[in-house]
């Protein structure tokens, strides 16, 4: 469409040149293709979006009423439509069909772009690939991929390599199921099983079948509306917990299912009476140990139990106390307890001993250092291994127990780091991931006890990777009340940083989340085509240790937003890019990130992908039937029952603080079967976009047959992500920028 129209407008300027029009006519046109040019959605202005109707439905709260022209757009039914989409009401879908035919009609042109995106996206992947293996006793396991092939295949074979064996095969399995997600497949003990939890809708139930791994043959059961983390074996190999979610998607019941019994009697073991709380089950490293915990986002509690299941009795560690946060190991004669209890902010590490775990026979065995806060910790026999973070930069810290420590040092100006223990206990070994946004992921067994690191796997990247191309650079914007924010930028070298280059700014900034410096095959497209890619380590994430989190939640919250933009504004005073040439970036909270910063910036952007956002915060965190609202109001605050609180989101929410003034375009997507952002909230902020904000345009893509991740399938992610940033390049003009060519 886009060649043709500017085929038609060449040979129409030819035309009236050769009928002899004057010379001011003539730049009088060139001006106006020259003015058209600077609008890359010029085209797309002339077709008509779609009108959703509106319904007025007035809202009253603590005397406040406000009116929703679009609130008939939630299904009344949506728990049905969560485990049936072809339940959804007939008017809404013709609203979301509308919608997807005006995205398509409004990047039509895209196509060829999107189709060079997830060619070099894909090209990026080494598709026959392999993990390294981890070893359990006598066998050892892994995941692969086939060459074509969307999902992983679960393998074992003797430690000699021999008997290798498919457990299971995910491109199989997967059927004729628009949809697919693996959950998990877990060996048991004795390693003669194997669990797995697959959902086939996007909403998030997962089944959970048994699989005996040397004959393939299955029980008859189905463990059904399962959480992700499929069986926990008990130490019998014959039973295994699992956490069930109820009717509102809510991960309410912690049972006990024992092979070849009918999962409708299976025992409860712990039911949380509080929907604030969602449970999760996991065993110790040791293997000897059950734990159940209760999270709301401040507060946490931990029972346990022997994985023996002989005892179906869970015994409480200490019970939950507001704003108290602890997280349960196991050592020999002691739990390990990371916890902030006592004021230690960003965490410490204390003992218990089994016998009364009490919070009054709490001792320090790591103590509080503020600033730098403990992610996580894994006891082994010998060891205990802990991830921490400062100043937006992890770390890998190696202890005895007799308080002799190491770390594991790195040099990069900004890096990502995850590790694993694996399966044993009595080991000296880890493994870790090391990787940068111009480093491909370098994986890494560690021996703790002569502290040498083996590189055994470094990513492949097929079509060609020259880390030497790029730069990796770390600024600091300037935050309300001065605070200092870390802003991670990757670009080629060749990149000039006078202004001219365009800019992807990514972020999210909610939930104590920190966001890595990770490499991203998908987002090289981008980078080799001349723009800036930056993440903003806001306040609401973690980034800069608990305080940070602290400090951009509740009634801090809109220090999110501003931070947000003051990273934009720092990437246009270094030289990185200009007004008008950042595109924002963020999904779920993220998106809620962008949606409140275009609000309170709409003259910064050029563009804004958002991607399933929470856009729709004051209606959603006042819906207490919804799935995620109760332990939401720790994070945003009550508005239900808080006068005060209900001001707080008022002030920010992006679905209720459109401004009747020029804004950049907006690209959203939504996914029907998702429980976390419900389809409607993108759907209702691009129609009010639509209703009350000049500029755009508001396009909006909803995945019919996926949740709140999109697809789970390797490649059919990457036709995604081409929709995105074929929209951010279409933003920028770049829509025939040529990559750099790697050797």
């Amino acid at each position: 469409m886009k060649f043709e129209k500017a085929f038609l407008g060449v040979v129409m300027a030819m035309s009236l040149t050769a009928c002899g029009q004057n010379e001011t006519t003539t730049q009088t046109h060139k001006e106006e293709k020259a003015m058209t040019a600077k609008d890359p959605f010029a085209d797309a202005r002339s077709i008509t979006p779609p009108e959703i109707e509106k319904r007025p439905v007035e809202i009253t709260q603590h005397g406040i009423t406000r009116t929703d022209n679009y609130a008939w757009l939630r299904d009344e039914e949506w728990q049905d439509v969560l485990r049936d989409p072809s339940t959804l009401d007939a008017d809404i879908k013709a609203a979301l069909d509308a919608e997807n035919e005006y995205y398509a009609a409004v990047t039509d042109d895209l196509e060829p772009v999107r189709k060079a995106l997830f060619s070099e996206m894909r090209g990026r992947i080494k598709e026959d690939d392999t993990s390294v293996p981890r070893k359990d006793g006598d066998w050892k396991y892994w995941v692969k991929y086939n060459e074509g092939g969307e999902y992983p295949i679960y393998m074992r074979a003797a430690l000699d390599g021999s008997n290798e064996q498919v457990l299971f095969d995910g491109d199989k399995e997967r059927g004729d199921s628009k949809f697919f997600d693996i959950g998990s497949v877990n060996h048991s003990p004795d390693q003669n099983l194997i669990a797995y939890a697959v959902d086939r809708l996007g909403s998030e139930y997962f089944a959970i079948r048994v699989r005996n791994m040397e004959s393939g043959e299955e029980y008859d059961e189905t463990i059904e509306s399962a959480d992700e983390s499929g069986a926990i074996w008990a130490a019998d190999s014959q039973s295994f917990f699992y956490v069930e979610r109820d009717d509102n998607q809510r991960p309410k019941r912690v049972k006990l299912h024992r092979l070849g019994t009918d999962p409708a009697n299976d025992p409860v073991i712990y039911e949380e009476p509080d929907d604030a709380f969602f449970l999760g089950v996991s065993k110790s490293q040791s293997g000897d140990y059950i734990f159940i915990t209760s999270s709301s986002q401040i507060t946490s509690e931990v029972r346990f139990l022997n994985a023996d299941a002989a005892d179906l009795t869970p015994t409480l560690i200490a019970p939950r106390d507001n704003g108290t946060e602890y997280y349960a190991e196991h050592h020999g004669d002691n739990f390990f307890i990371m916890t902030n209890a006592d004021g230690a902010v960003d965490f410490k590490i204390v003992t218990a001993p089994i016998s009364a775990p009490g919070r009054e026979n709490w001792s320090d065995w790591l103590v509080h250092k503020p600033g730098s806060q403990v992610v996580t910790f894994t006891p082994l026999n010998d060891y205990l291994v802990r991830m921490e973070r400062e100043n937006a930069l992890p770390r890998i810290v190696v202890s005895d127990y007799d308080g002799n420590s190491h770390t594991v040092s790195f040099d990069e100006a900004a890096y990502s780091l995850s590790m694993s223990a694996g399966y044993e206990y009595d080991t000296d070994e880890i493994r870790f991931t090391y990787e940068s946004p111009s480093t491909p992921e370098q994986t890494f067994d560690y021996n703790m006890a002569d502290r040498t690191r083996t590189l055994v796997k470094t990513q492949e990247v097929p079509s060609g990777h020259d880390p030497s191309l790029y730069v990796v650079e770390r600024i600091t914007a300037k935050g309300e009340g001065g605070a200092d924010i870390p802003v991670t930028v990757l670009r080629l070298k060749t990149t000039p940083t006078d202004g001219s280059a365009p800019a992807l700014l990514y972020g999210y900034g909610s939930y104590g989340y920190a966001m890595p410096a990770r490499f991203s095959t998908t987002v090289l497209s981008l980078v080799d085509r001349g723009a800036v890619y930056a993440i903003a380590h806001i306040r609401g994430g973690a980034d800069k240790g608990r305080a940070w989190y602290l400090d951009g939640k509740l009634a801090n919250k809109k220090n999110t937003f501003s931070d947000f933009a003051a990273s934009g504004e720092a990437l246009i005073d270094a030289g990185y890019t200009s007004e008008k040439k950042i595109v924002i970036y963020g999904g779920s909270a993220g998106g809620l990130l962008v949606g409140a910063t275009v609000n309170l910036r709409p003259d910064l952007f050029g563009g804004v992908i958002a991607a399933v956002p929470f856009v729709d915060v004051i209606n959603t965190i006042s819906d207490a039937d919804l799935p995620l609202t109760p332990p939401e109001w720790e994070e945003w605050g009550n508005p239900i029952t808080s006068a005060e609180e209900y001001g707080w989101i008022a002030e920010y929410s992006p679905y209720d603080n459109i401004k009747d003034t020029e804004y950049p375009p907006v690209m959203a997507t939504g996914g029907l079967t998702d429980y976390r952002v419900t389809y409607w909230e993108p759907a209702k902020w691009i129609a009010r976009l639509r209703e009350e904000a000049k500029g755009g345009p508001f396009v909006m893509r909803m995945n019919m047959g996926a949740g709140h991740g999109g697809s789970a399938a390797r490649f059919e992610r990457l036709e995604e992500t081409a929709h995105l940033y074929a929209f951010a390049l279409k933003v920028w003009g770049y829509e025939d920028a040529e990559p750099v060519k790697h050797n």
